[in-house]
């Protein structure tokens, strides 16, 4: 039996562990193993209840944060996402829910020092090495946790946490548009599919919902039982994944990266807490579909990724959303809408992409490991 210190942090619509990397140790199989086990997993039955995940992509996640050495960064920060039934951890992508609870956890676990008032922290994270700014509330050495803004999916109201992503375009491919088309099409089992390809924070495949015969107002539960359709979601996925350089073949796809995305025009939708949403509160409707589920809400980089997307002429993005203005997409996920940004600069380069979410250090202390 073995006891690690570790943090439970709410960030955006994702819950995880988080480590200080002093706390982990230094050979990468073990960490993993410390990962998994935490979490609860490997779990045929999907539920992690031997441990502290929740059974679903959004849920079974870690972060593990250290003091950067880098000139004018404050901490480096590694996302690893944890699957459920196997315990693979995979480090393909970024996480933005839960990149804003990283200065919150580090404020607590002294990794970082800040005076009270608005402060604006910058993070490495290593793996997409990009730059994040965040910028949040300081009161008495810790992140501001009361205030107004509320999130979809997330009950209650919390203190904003601004997330700033500069220079996205590439994450780990070849640019914003990794083919340099607005419009691919990937050959699934014999028929053509267009889709849009984008890398902005995080890869994405872009298919129009109504290709694949759906309203893209479906639940998360009604797409998901739909195997059929998920399972042709994810070949098409792991086309698009070798398509943009990621991979060399479809079959050596990551698992967290690229996400795969169902588009569709502004439409009413019944949301998970029971109210019906109105086509005026979107821009694009959108199901993204995240380590073999839909998610519930949206990823914080798939956010972002879409509002760059959805200013690309030609794309599928730009063309259901005809009626978005301005740098911001509202985007109608399952659990309400959702808003992000991104800015383009004058000679027409994705400068950075920005969304607001809350986050809080839910539990500090230690989790037992079973072995």
């Amino acid at each position: 039996m073995q006891w690690i210190e570790a943090a439970f942090v709410r960030g955006g619509t994702s819950k995880g562990l988080f480590f200080a990397q002093d706390w982990l140790p230094e050979d990468e199989s073990d960490r993993n193993r410390v990962f998994a086990e935490a979490l609860g997993s490997p779990d045929r039955f999907g539920r992690q209840l031997d441990g502290l995940g929740g059974g679903i992509s959004s849920l079974s996640k870690v972060m593990v944060a250290s003091r950067s050495q880098r000139e004018g960064v404050d901490l480096d920060y590694t996302f690893g996402q944890v699957a459920v039934d196997t315990g693979e951890t995979d480090y393909a992508g970024n996480c933005g829910n839960l990149s804003s609870g990283v200065v919150p956890f580090a404020l607590e676990a002294g990794l970082v020092q800040a005076p009270d008032g608005r402060q604006e922290f910058t993070l490495y994270n290593t793996n997409t090495a990009k730059i994040v700014r965040v910028v949040l509330t300081v009161i008495e050495g810790r992140a501001a946790v009361g205030g107004k803004l509320s999130l979809p999916g997330v009950h209650g109201t919390a203190a904003p946490i601004e997330l700033s992503y500069p220079d996205p375009a590439g994450s780990r491919s070849a640019g914003l548009l990794p083919t340099g088309n607005p419009v691919d099409t990937l050959r699934v089992e014999g028929h053509d599919y267009p889709v849009t390809l984008v890398d902005a924070a995080l890869p994405t495949v872009v298919i129009e919902a109504s290709r694949l015969g759906l309203e893209g107002t479906e639940s998360p539960e009604q797409i998901d039982a739909n195997k059929p359709v998920m399972e042709l979601l994810e070949k098409i996925r792991r086309a698009g994944s070798a398509a943009m350089g990621l991979c060399a073949t479809s079959e050596d796809a990551a698992l967290v990266m690229p996400k795969i995305v169902l588009a569709a025009a502004p439409a009413p939708a019944m949301l998970l807490d029971g109210t019906l949403s109105d086509a005026a509160e979107s821009d694009l409707v959108i199901r993204v579909i995240s380590m073999g589920q839909t998610h519930k809400a949206v990823p914080g980089t798939g956010a972002m990724c879409l509002a760059a997307a959805a200013q690309v002429p030609g794309s599928i993005p730009a063309a259901l959303a005809s009626g978005r203005q301005g740098e911001v997409i509202r985007l109608g996920t399952p659990s309400g809408s959702v808003s992000a940004a991104a800015h383009f600069d004058n000679a027409g380069k994705l400068a950075h992409t920005s969304l607001l979410r809350t986050a809080r250090v839910l539990m500090k202390g230690f989790v037992q490991l079973p072995r």
